[in-house]
Formats: structure tokens, C-alpha cells, sequence
């Protein structure tokens, strides 16, 4: 047995050098995954991206290689990389091999960055480390420079040579390394997704990408910023226009904080159709918001409940409204800058700084009460909506109430649900729920199936349209609430005035296979598609883990008469008309055959069913999946809901297709 290592003065130890990040990079990256390499890539852009902001170069262009490979260059004033007799290093020291090094520190005294995304000092080094290798070529005072690293590791002297011309500005290219992430290849529309959002923040900066794997190159540029980007994205489904204002403020978090400047820029309007909120800090996206986030909701909602009241628009003792009755109709981008940041950790997805969140509160609150004054009309309109969305997701909070009344509490299934058969295996992972059409079907497919594993549910009459129902009406249909106590999950109420109305559990569902059986007829196919209409209304979530499956049932019945006294009949069952043709060539000539349509459910033998529908080596399934779930709504939506030009268009197109499943004899 090994002895264990004393506890003593000799047994602390630091990491050193390019250790410091190679082997603990999720603290300076927040993960050593995916999201962490891009945030490695995102550290390099955002200091070229400083240097646009400040006005050095107007360009930046990425690339992505084949190799995995990315580069950023841009057209600034180029990374010093000379000897640096103040700190006695050369500058390329202390970039890329001092963590806390930079330029940016002063910059609430007047530094060469008024506002800038890398205030810590860590990103290009903390890269450099991070990486395979590390090239970095800067153009500046008609000099070229040049320096290569690799794993952290100088492996070139600083390169210089004469350099004739006046461009200036810094090139880096660097190859994430597997052995610091565990997933280097950044997905290229995560690339564009970055891009995109920095040429709307940094209105008027020329983004180029270019892309070898793909062979993809494009242009990102907004000369609008966040005002023309709030407008494109409202686009003509908006009812106003973007309304953008700005202001500067100065402020400190405590009083025994440093004093520091602000500045704040929104624009927003309101649609009915999308809403978006984007939040930016030094024109570094924040995915959680954090004090704009909150100064935004603070306002909005303090000021739209003051406008309701002054217009008497609430009913009596009714609630006031709630910030996502507001945001269902809202578009807002803010961006936000500071000269000192607080951010919650080093990705910088979100900020906390209370001058900043008390700033952008009281100027978003000034400006939106001065919009309602100069647009009494739309004023209005934006009231009237938001009390709409309010109303609307308190309805949709009492019908999830009720749903969960309805369908919670223990159930002793096989008494309070009607005709319903259950299986008598417990085991999950085993048991399969055939929901089949009416009484008749239900008679031969209990005596058809293997009771061990399969159940039954009847449905009868005609189901419901859940895609044209509201969940009030949906929830007053016996069928439907039985079916949904059968499956057991619960349902998913999605609404986009509610986000979270969910009273489904995939780990409560009874059954591995849900198996619709219907006949193989105009009724059946519409039951059928009826069943699977619920299903996507109610619990989507069984289409897309694929539970669901349809059993195809056999269109003819085919009796091959042999001849002979004792020889016995064969039957063949086909399940369209090629499957009919084939059986039938293979039959010996002049063979005396009965063909006829298949029966429905209900007229066929248990052993048919069994054979044909439900043994699992025999029978056909096809398993229902949402890889295109916005294909599947259309169709839904085209054949079920209101698109009456639609449906009318289809059946003049392809009404023909199905005329041989009409019976018009």
C-alpha cells in the first residue's frame, strides 16, 4: 500500500508559464469545452475590435482554415512588440506571455481605450497559451514584425525587417490545442452568429469572413448599428418604427468605488409577431444581461403600468402587468459602455455593475415617457397589446391549473377509464399502447394481440381537431383527457405569452411504443391523422424521442385455392398496389385467386390481426419523427387548420391521388 505524501511546508506548489491556463482553462475561459475555445477565439477579435472602436482601421477580417486554424487581422495601429523600458521586457512578453498585462488600465484616466471588451489583460496571452501554435505578424513605425509560438513556448527570436509602406496594423493566427479543449473545431455559423452581432454593435466596422473549409467569404457590415438592426428585425410586421436614444453618464458603484463614465445607447419597438432582447457591453454580448437586463425590465414595466393607469385600463382589482407581458411584443437592443466593468466572471455574459443598472434605468425611463408623449396613438396600441398578452397568459396560467387538476392524482386506470385493456407487464421498457379506432376494432385486436406486453385504448366517435381547438375546449373531451391519462406523461401547454406551462413528464410515460391502428381508409387516415395532430399539440415531445408509431394495415387480402382434396388455402396479405402485383405474379398460372379490399380492423380474424398488425416479427411500424417539425405543422396546419385556400389548393392539385380509396361503387 503506497504511503501517503506528508502534509507540510514543501507541499504547496503554483503553476507557471503557459501552465497556468494549458491546465486549468476553465478559469480563465470558463470551460475547457467548445464554449470555452470560442470564447479563446472571441479574445483575440475584441482587442482588433478596440482598436476599430477607437477609429485605428475599419476593417477586421477572420478566417477560418482547413487545418481548424483561425485568424484575426486587422488595420490598427499594430501591437507594440519592441523593448518596453519602463516594464524592462519586450512588449511581446508581455502580451503573449504575461498574464495581467495590457494597455487598457487607465482607461478611466484618459488611456488609449475610452471603452473597451478586454480590461483584464488575459486574453491574447492566455490564447497564446491555449494554443498549438501562435503566429502573430504587426505592421507599425514601417516595420514588420513577426514572432511564432508554439504550446505556450517563443520558438522564433522577434523577427523585424524594413517595411516601405504605411499600412499598419496586427495579424494573428493560432490553432486551438486539443490538449487544452476538448473540442477545438468551432462550427462555422457559431463564427457568423459572433460576426453578425459585433457589426450591429459596432456600427460601421467592415467585418469580413471568409471561410476555407466551406469556401464561403461574406461582408458584415451595419452602418445603422442597433438602430437599423432593431428595424430590420421588426421588418413590416412591426407597428412602430425603432425609437433609439443614447446619454452619458458619470457614477461610481459605492461610495468607496472609483468614480467612473457610462454610456448608453437603445433602440426598440414593438411587434407582434417576434421579440428579441439583445444586450451589449463594450460591445461584448451579453447572453444574461445582468444590470441592463435589469434596468430595462425595471423601466418598461414601471412605465407602461404608469401609462395604463393614466389611460384606466385596468379592470377592476385586476393585476398589474408583469415585464413578459411587455416583452411578448417588444424588440430592444441596448449597448452599453463603461470605463470600469464588473463582470460576473471573465466570459463576460453578463455584468453587474449598480451604476450602470441605475443609469440605464432612469434613461430608458426619461426617454420612454417622452415616446408616449410625442406617439399618443401608438401609445395606445402598445397598451391595449400588452394588457392583451397579460390577459392571455392569465388565462393560459388558469388552464394549466386546471390541466394539472384534471390529470394529477392517482388513477385506478383500468376502472375509470372506459374500455380501456391494459397489459400486464409493469416493466416500461416492454409495453406497448395500441390506440385503435371504435368498440369493433377494439375486439379483434384485444384477442389479436400478446397480453403480456400490448395494451388497448379504444378511441371513439371522432377525436377533436386540437390544432383549431383552445386548451379549454381540448380538455372537455373525455377521449382526449382518457388517452392522456393512458399515456400518463402529462401535457406541454406552449403559448408564446407563457414560457414555462409545462405539466409534462417523459419519465412518468407507461408505455416504450404508442402504436396508432386505424383501417386503411378515408376514415381511418383521417382518424389517424387526427391522433397524431393531438399528440403534436399536446405532448411533442413523444414525437421527437420517437415513441410514436403508426401500424400499417394490409390494403388486400389475396386467398391462393390450391387444388387437391386435402390442400389448404394460403393467404397473402399486400399493403399497396405493388406489394398486390408482386404476390400475384409469383402465383402459378391460371390459379384460382380471391382478391379482395382488406376488412376493416373490426372484421378480421384475431390470428389476421396478430399476424399482420401486431406481432413484432410480422408486422410494419413506422416510426413518426420530427427532424422537420416545421414541416410537419404545415401539413397539419394545410390538411387541419385554418388555411381553407390552402387545403382547397391541394385537393384541386392532387385530389386524384386518393379517388381509388373512395368506395364509388
Amino acid at each position: 500500500m503506497a504511503r501517503k505524501q506528508e502534509y507540510g511546508n514543501d507541499s504547496i506548489s503554483m503553476l507557471k508559464g503557459a501552465d497556468r491556463v494549458r491546465l486549468r482553462p476553465q478559469v480563465i475561459f470558463g470551460s475547457d469545452d467548445l464554449e470555452g475555445c470560442i470564447h479563446s477565439f472571441f479574445e483575440i477579435l475584441s482587442n482588433s475590435i478596440d482598436e476599430a472602436r477607437e477609429g485605428y482601421g475599419k476593417k477586421i477580417i477572420i478566417t477560418r482554415f482547413k487545418d481548424g486554424s483561425l485568424q484575426v487581422e486587422d488595420f490598427g495601429r499594430g501591437i507594440p512588440m519592441d523593448y518596453n523600458t519602463k516594464e524592462q521586457k519586450y512588449n511581446w512578453e508581455l502580451v503573449y506571455c504575461e498574464l495581467y498585462a495590457g494597455n487598457k488600465y487607465d482607461n478611466n484616466a484618459g488611456g488609449n481605450y475610452s471603452f473597451s471588451l478586454g480590461l483584464n489583460g488575459l486574453g491574447a496571452c492566455a490564447t497564446q497559451y491555449a494554443s498549438e501554435y501562435f503566429d502573430v505578424t504587426v505592421y507599425r513605425d514601417k516595420t514588420k514584425y513577426s514572432m511564432s509560438f508554439k504550446k505556450g513556448e517563443p520558438v522564433t527570436e522577434l523577427q523585424k525587417e524594413p517595411y516601405r509602406f504605411n499600412r499598419t496594423g496586427t495579424i494573428q493566427r493560432w490553432k486551438p490545442d486539443r490538449e487544452v479543449f476538448t473540442d477545438t473545431v468551432i462550427p462555422f455559423d457559431r463564427l457568423e452568429d459572433i460576426v453578425k452581432k459585433q457589426s450591429v454593435v459596432n456600427g460601421g466596422v467592415e467585418f469580413v469572413l471568409k471561410d476555407e473549409i466551406t469556401d464561403f467569404e461574406n461582408t458584415y457590415c451595419c452602418p445603422g448599428g442597433i438602430r437599423g438592426y432593431c428595424d430590420e428585425l421588426s421588418s413590416m410586421k412591426g407597428f412602430t418604427e425603432a425609437y433609439y436614444f443614447e446619454g452619458e453618464g458619470k457614477g461610481q458603484d459605492a461610495a468607496d468605488r472609483q468614480i467612473y463614465n457610462v454610456k448608453g445607447q437603445v433602440a426598440f419597438c414593438f411587434n407582434n409577431e417576434i421579440n428579441e432582447l439583445m444586450y451589449f457591453h463594450n460591445s461584448s454580448y451579453l447572453e444574461y444581461g445582468g444590470s441592463p437586463d435589469r434596468a430595462v425590465k425595471n423601466a418598461f414595466t414601471g412605465e407602461i403600468d404608469k401609462q395604463i393607469k393614466a389611460r384606466d385600463k385596468y379592470k377592476a382589482n385586476e393585476a398589474k402587468i408583469k415585464f413578459e407581458d411587455i416583452q411578448d411584443s417588444l424588440i430592444l437592443i441596448s449597448s452599453t459602455f463603461s470605463t470600469q466593468t464588473s463582470y460576473e466572471n471573465q466570459t463576460k455574459k453578463a455584468i453587474n455593475n449598480k451604476f450602470i443598472q441605475e443609469f440605464m434605468t432612469d434613461l430608458i425611463r426619461k426617454h420612454l415617457e417622452i415616446w408616449f408623449i410625442e406617439n399618443k396613438a401608438l401609445g395606445d396600441k402598445v397598451v391595449e397589446q400588452v394588457l392583451v398578452n397579460k390577459r392571455s397568459r392569465e388565462n393560459a396560467e388558469k388552464t394549466r391549473i386546471n390541466i394539472k387538476k384534471q390529470l394529477s392524482g392517482k388513477i385506478d386506470i383500468n376502472n375509470r377509464i372506459k374500455k380501456f385493456v391494459d397489459c400486464r407487464s409493469k416493466d416500461t421498457d416492454k409495453r406497448e399502447l395500441y390506440i385503435v379506432e371504435g368498440d369493433s376494432a377494439l375486439g379483434s385486436v384485444k384477442l389479436g394481440r400478446d397480453a403480456e406486453f400490448q395494451g388497448v385504448m379504444p378511441v371513439r366517435g371522432k377525436i377533436l381537431n386540437c390544432l383549431k381547438a383552445d386548451y379549454a375546449t381540448i380538455f372537455k373531451s373525455e377521449i382526449i383527457t382518457d388517452l392522456v391519462k393512458v399515456l400518463g406523461c402529462g401535457v406541454e401547454i406552449s403559448s408564446k405569452h407563457s414560457k414555462d406551462m409545462s405539466a409534462f413528464n417523459l419519465d412518468m410515460l407507461r408505455w416504450n411504443k404508442i402504436i396508432i391502428c386505424t383501417d386503411a381508409d378515408v376514415d381511418g387516415f383521417q382518424i389517424r391523422t387526427l391522433i397524431l395532430a393531438m399528440i403534436y399539440r399536446l405532448m411533442p415531445t413523444l414525437i421527437d424521442k420517437g415513441y410514436v408509431y403508426v401500424a400499417e394495415s394490409p390494403l388486400f387480402e389475396i386467398t391462393y385455392h390450391k387444388k387437391g382434396k386435402n390442400a389448404e388455402d394460403e393467404t397473402f396479405f399486400a399493403f399497396n398496389e405493388k406489394e398486390k402485383t408482386d404476390i400475384l405474379s409469383k402465383l402459378p398460372e391460371g390459379a384460382n385467386v380471391t382478391l379482395q379490399r382488406s376488412k376493416g380492423l373490426g372484421e378480421n380474424e384475431p390470428e389476421m390481426m396478430w399476424q399482420t398488425t401486431m406481432n413484432p416479427k410480422t408486422r410494419r411500424l413506422i416510426r413518426i419523427n420530427s427532424e422537420d417539425a416545421r414541416k410537419m405543422a404545415d401539413v397539419f396546419d394545410l390538411l387541419l387548420g385554418e388555411n381553407l385556400a390552402g387545403r382547397k389548393a391541394h385537393i384541386e392539385t392532387n385530389g386524384h391521388l386518393y379517388l381509388d380509396m373512395l368506395d364509388v361503387g
